[in-house]
């Protein structure tokens, strides 16, 4: 839908009385509430009152605008019209949070991210994801962990899309073309799942009020996460084939041909599977009391595992806390001795006798195995692990199904899965933080000069609340209307100079919206940045410098006719060690390595910037590498040379 730019008409506030009626038709829509009943007491009433309120301005926030937008979509390229709503909630920038177009109202990722459970939530495999982020609908047989699927996702209802492997954060959103609910398999299916409308990276995700980039996805969403913990769903992230998504999902197949061969590989690996697995075609069914027991051998192993492959990481590898979908997702799931999908049905948490993963941490605290702590009154999260306790001690491994290794080939995980890289790089498992400052100029100055700052760098929040307390001290707020701020002298002087259209609109005015004064403020101060090590010291014995947050270059280029290199640059100020990243990026890629200085790159009297070189194009295991060390994929810049364009 939003592949290609899209035109969009000046924005404009909407009136009160029409933000609310539209958050009321939203509540309506999505049945995100249930009205009081005629029995309620007055004070139950007034809580009803005061919750439908606070719902209404998480939809909608009070500073709403909205604007007229047309675009094309389809293979025909058909034209489409509809209304975009923009707004942000305290200390965020401004997004597009709705649009609604042919009637219906639909929710941007900025909007799923901070409502869990506004929609129906379905999931597919990273390879499907990127064909989405193409603009590609979601096939029936990319469709992961299920059947069942979520008893909402009938057709023509709107769904979140995330991927198997972050389960908790959706990164697109469409309209269901076929009850997904009543799906009783995939594999082998045919047709369009979900109509693809909006996505991460695309134009609506990417269009801002100040031209900023859009935001990153989050590595986890508490809200969503806890709702997969509840319903059971983040224990069916279980270790499938990601072949059969990247053939089979995201968009149709050619040729009938295509889908034969994908079928007899997948009856290949089904026979592979049933040859490695103990004869249990006639298993009985598990007792409650064994799956327990598979529970704890498998959270059990997952500690062991990190023990034997990261000795000399920081907590062998592991970061707290430790969250709920993470310990699922990378300490049990994994390690359940599943080979059958009768197996797979019976191991699942909700059928323990703790029904839930929160219950589950909890019984092992009391054993004194790990300490945990209740997080925002709803998740309990992992603050220690005992890696001395007896069970780690003692623990042997067992054999475990076969799993995909990033180099393709299959390896037995049971005795062999200790067999991974082990670098000694104490950069595996770190933490990082890019802090944001910002730096007032000569101009901003008096706007900033209270006896309280003392420093010249501020934080986003810390800019807003100080440019608030100035206009409450001058007394700048319009009397008519409490988003308007009154322009003095100094404002007039310092952030708005006449140059431009919109200055002198705003001085012809003389009164500006606030969200827009602090935005143009932010804009118009000297940016600054400060990377984070957690456990490395105090975040204020890292100096700030100046500019923006640097970036993790990696490079994809052709070389003696048709070879093709992975150059990868930038690596210090992640405090990640070049050699030693080289060396795991040799094993994993099965492939040379180099390391050499990156000539004219550093300035005099810097360390030298160091550049590695791997043959191949192994843009994903540089990224999957990076990730590990605590780089997130926002923080590296790919480009692809041996295409037109850039890569990510």
């Amino acid at each position: 839908m939003f592949k290609k730019p899209f035109l969009l008409k000046p924005a404009a506030p909407l009136r009160s009385s029409d933000r609310r009626k539209l958050a009321d038709q939203i509540i309506d829509d999505y049945q995100l509430e249930r009205p009081a009943s005629d029995a309620a007491t007055p004070e139950q009433k007034a809580e009803a009152t005061a919750r439908h309120t606070v719902l209404r301005n998480s939809l909608l926030p009070e500073n709403l605008l909205s604007a007229r937008f047309t675009t094309t979509h389809g293979p025909e390229l058909k034209k489409a019209a509809g209304t975009v709503y923009i707004g942000s909630h305290k200390g965020e920038d401004a997004r597009i949070l709705w649009f609604q177009m042919e009637g219906g109202m639909y929710p941007s990722v900025y909007t799923l991210w901070g409502h869990p459970d506004l929609v129906p939530l379905l999931h597919t495999h990273e390879p499907v994801i990127k064909k989405l982020q193409g603009g590609a609908d979601l096939m029936t047989p990319g469709l992961a962990n299920g059947p069942p699927f979520p008893p909402q996702a009938r057709k023509g209802v709107v769904v979140a899309i995330a991927s198997t492997d972050r389960p908790s954060v959706p990164v697109a959103m469409g309209v269901c073309a076929i009850d997904v609910s009543e799906l009783q398999r995939v594999q082998g299916a045919k047709g369009h799942a979900v109509e693809n409308m909006h996505w991460v990276g695309d134009e609506l995700w990417s269009w801002s009020t100040n031209d900023r980039p859009g935001k990153p996805p989050p590595e986890d969403i508490e809200g969503w996460a806890r709702l997969l913990a509840g319903d059971g769903l983040a224990e069916a992230t279980v270790d499938l084939d990601l072949d059969d998504g990247d053939e089979e999902g995201g968009v149709p197949l050619g040729e009938e041909s295509s889908a034969s061969a994908v079928h007899i590989e997948a009856k290949r690996r089904k026979d592979e599977t049933s040859r490695d697995a103990p004869e249990q075609a006639d298993a009985p069914e598990m007792t409650q009391k064994e799956i327990d027991t598979a529970f704890r051998n498998a959270f059990t192993y997952g500690v062991c595992h990190h023990k034997q492959t990261q000795p000399n990481a920081p907590n062998y590898g592991l970061v707290y806390p430790l969250s709920q979908s993470y310990v699922m997702s990378n300490l049990v799931q994994p390690f359940l001795p599943a080979f059958t999908p009768e197996q797979t049905q019976q191991l699942q948490i909700k059928k323990t006798s703790w029904k839930n993963i929160k219950k589950f941490i909890k019984s092992m605290d009391k054993e004194k195995t790990l300490k945990s702590k209740e997080k925002d009154g709803h998740e309990t999260v992992i603050t220690e692990i005992d890696f001395e306790a007896e069970s780690f001690r003692t623990f042997k491994p067992y054999r475990l199904p076969k799993k995909e290794t990033t180099t393709g080939t299959a390896l037995g995980r049971g005795d062999k899965a200790v067999e991974t890289i082990d670098t000694g790089d104490d950069s595996v498992g770190q933490k990082l933080q890019v802090l944001s400052y910002y730096k007032p100029t000569a101009k901003l100055q008096p706007l900033f000069t209270t006896p309280s700052t003392k420093s010249q760098l501020f934080t986003p929040p810390e800019v807003r609340e100080l440019i608030t307390a100035y206009i409450e001290r001058e007394q700048l707020v319009s009397a008519t209307n409490k988003r308007l701020v009154k322009l003095n002298p100094t404002l007039g002087n310092a952030v708005f100079d006449g140059t431009g259209a919109l200055d002198r609109e705003v001085l012809a005015k003389g009164s500006v919206p606030r969200d827009a004064l602090i935005d143009r403020v932010l804009h118009a101060m000297s940016p600054a940045y400060a990377i984070q090590r957690h456990g490395s010291g105090d975040a204020s014995a890292v100096k700030p410098k100046s500019g923006a947050p640097p970036k993790v270059h990696v490079t994809l280029e052709t070389r003696s006719g048709s070879k093709t290199v992975t150059r990868v640059s930038g690596l210090e100020a992640y405090h990640v060690n070049a050699r030693l990243l080289a060396d795991e990026l040799r094993k994993v890629c099965a492939g040379s390595t180099s390391v050499e200085a990156l000539a004219g790159a550093a300035k005099k009297n810097e360390r030298e910037v160091m550049e590695i070189m791997v043959q191949g194009p192994q843009r994903e295991a540089v990224v999957k590498a990076l990730e590990r060390r605590g780089v997130s994929v926002r923080w590296v810049e790919v480009v692809d040379k041996t295409k037109k364009g850039k890569g990510r």
